[in-house]
Order: C-alpha cells, then sequence, then structure tokens
C-alpha cells in the first residue's frame, strides 16, 4: 500500500473540540459544527467539546486556550473566521498561540477545497498548527468548507490506520503506539 487507510491496524480515537466561530450562529443554526461533530464521531473519535464564540479576538483566545490545557481533548477544529470580512479575526487570534504552525495544512486544504470550489479557496485563510501538545485546525465556516476539510483532509489524518504515517501519532498518549 502506498498510502492510505490499514484496516488491519487497531483505531485510536482523538478527543476532539469543534469551535464555531460567528457572530450570527446559534446551536440550533449552527450547520458546520454540526457538520464536523457528526464527521468526527462517525468515524469514531470522542466530541469532547462544543463551543460558538463570536468573531472576537479575545473570545477565540479564551475558548481556544481552556481546551489546549485540557487533557481531555487532543485536537480542536475551529470553523469560521478565515475569510477576508473585517470580522473575520481567527487567523489573527490563534497563529500567536501557536508553538508550530504546520504550514502543509493550508496547502493540502486548498489543493482539496480547489476541486469543489475552484479557485475561490483562495478566500480562506485556514490554519493549523500546535499549542503545546494538542493540535489546532481552522477551517472556513461554511458548511461545504467543512465537509472537505474533514472528507478530504482530517478523516484520513486524525486516523491512527492512516500510512505511512497520521498525527495520532504525535499525540502524547499514542507516541510509541501509533507508528
Amino acid at each position: 500500500m502506498k498510502f492510505g487507510i490499514d484496516e488491519t491496524l487497531p483505531f485510536h480515537p482523538l478527543n476532539i473540540a469543534i469551535l464555531t466561530i460567528s457572530d450570527s450562529r446559534t446551536a440550533q443554526t449552527d450547520t458546520s459544527g454540526a457538520l464536523l461533530a457528526e464527521r468526527a464521531a462517525r468515524a469514531g473519535h470522542r466530541v469532547s467539546g462544543q463551543a460558538i464564540v463570536p468573531d472576537q479576538i479575545d473570545a477565540i483566545r479564551r475558548q481556544v486556550l481552556a481546551w489546549a490545557v485540557s487533557p481531555a481533548i487532543d485536537v480542536i477544529i475551529a470553523t469560521g473566521g478565515t475569510g477576508f470580512s473585517p470580522r473575520d479575526v481567527t487567523p489573527e487570534a490563534v497563529r500567536p498561540l501557536l508553538d508550530r504552525e504546520m504550514d502543509g495544512f493550508s496547502a493540502v486544504f486548498h489543493q482539496a477545497s480547489s476541486q469543489t470550489v475552484g479557485v475561490s479557496t483562495l478566500q480562506s485563510r485556514a490554519l493549523a498548527g500546535q499549542i503545546g501538545d494538542r493540535f489546532i485546525f481552522c477551517v472556513p465556516g461554511s458548511t461545504g468548507a467543512c465537509r472537505d476539510a474533514w472528507d478530504l483532509v482530517l478523516a484520513q489524518e486524525l486516523d491512527s490506520r492512516f500510512r505511512p504515517c497520521s498525527l495520532v501519532g504525535q499525540v502524547p498518549r499514542f507516541r510509541g503506539v501509533c507508528a
């Protein structure tokens, strides 16, 4: 197998928190956060947190930092606030918190997204990285972009069975378990 899911290996579920960044969405209207939570749970992961915060740097940072120090969270997926509207401040809120930026995520997300929205993918400032030992992925707020991010990128990268390797082996509780 060149790359892909190796069904002979055990699956190790991650604890994933979903953060929706929006001034207008509520728990009832948050289709993007709901899609990410549903996809993560269906993949076998645990949704260990879900919240909605306004497009405000301080509010975003407070929630991200609370989850980044929680032993109950391995991965944070933030949706919203990555565009070019004056209220879109997710990259400005998150980037200073990163210990390491995952430059490749943006490139791979844009490549995958271009298959569904063409050059409109340029309107996203998607980013990812690590805060301590926690991974964070910031994706656009549209349900379609969240579908692309999960189905075309994150589902594989967050699956411990993905080969040649996945990020799961970099999660402290799985170091040494996942090659």
